[in-house]
């Protein structure tokens, strides 16, 4: 049996979104899909359980979440397997369990409760900063929601952190029918570098690109690529390009008994600014 994409749900309308982006993804990888809401029921301010050995208030409300969510999917695509779970955890931590048994675990940006001045919750971060294996959290603009631009971009980091995201993004581009963007960038070394410099720099770019893609476009020869070797900062280069993206996968290198976020600083950014969906995906030593 495929794994499913697990989906955050808390009934915000963060959590909407990526319901249903997760529906339209399940769909297009051929995948089943499960809901999980989780939380500690004492977190439920003012909430007393009920009397009589009913369900607690905050029981009731999670199941109301959980159903709901399902019929939207239901809705939404009649032919999706879909399952649901309601569970007593932390969220993060119920999370980062659902995904060693996942695809991927898809995030809102932000979930209920959150500021609305914050560009992404603290759930979705610590999911994206701490699980094994891919977290897509679900932001952007409605093209980039709606995926519209037939484009998946794949920001080209070091080779340490570069060939498991290559993989996800070459599988998304092709269930996408769409054209993957490899984008890699270069820095000159110095302010006042001589110019003869710059193919040098451009040239080893594009070599690490192909050598990156090579083997996973063995497996999807028909997917078109556009190489891209650009000169500047890779967060600012990456976020102007999300702009003409449906999705962007970026990889991220994974420590073993780290208990703290492991992100980088331009996965950081661009999960709090990028124009379209970000998928982290880590690469265990």
């Amino acid at each position: 049996m495929p794994l499913p994409l697990v989906v955050g749900v808390d009934g915000s309308d963060c959590s909407l979104l990526a319901v249903d982006w997760a529906a339209d993804e399940a769909v297009r990888l051929g995948l089943p899909l499960r809901l999980v809401h989780a939380s500690l029921w004492e977190r439920y301010e003012g909430l007393l359980p009920s009397l009589g050995g009913e369900p607690s208030a905050p029981h009731l409300m999670a199941g109301h979440i959980v159903a709901s969510a399902t019929e939207r999917v239901r809705r939404r695509a009649p032919g999706l397997e879909v399952d649901s779970a309601v569970l007593a955890e932390d969220p993060v931590s119920a999370l980062l369990a659902e995904g060693d048994n996942a695809t991927a675990v898809v995030t809102g940006s932000r979930g209920r409760g959150e500021l609305k001045g914050l560009l992404l919750g603290s759930v979705s971060l610590a999911v994206a900063g701490r699980a094994c294996g891919p977290v897509i959290v679900v932001r952007g603009d409605a093209a980039g929601l709606g995926g519209t631009h037939e484009r998946v971009l794949l920001g080209v980091g070091e080779p340490a952190t570069a060939d498991t995201a290559a993989r996800f993004a070459l599988r998304a581009a092709a269930a996408r029918r769409c054209v993957l963007d490899a984008v890699r960038t270069w820095r000159r070394s110095g302010a006042r570098a001589e110019d003869t410099a710059a193919p040098g720099y451009e040239d080893e770019a594009a070599e690490l690109i192909d050598k990156l893609l090579q083997a996973p476009l063995s497996e999807h020869p028909d997917v078109r690529v556009s190489r891209t070797v650009l000169e500047g900062p890779p967060g600012k280069v990456l976020l102007h390009r999300s702009a003409a993206a449906d999705l962007l996968v970026l990889g991220v290198r994974r420590e073993r008994g780290h208990s703290g976020l492991q992100l980088g600083r331009v996965t950081h950014r661009l999960l709090h600014h990028a124009k379209c969906p970000v998928a982290v995906v880590p690469r265990l030593p």
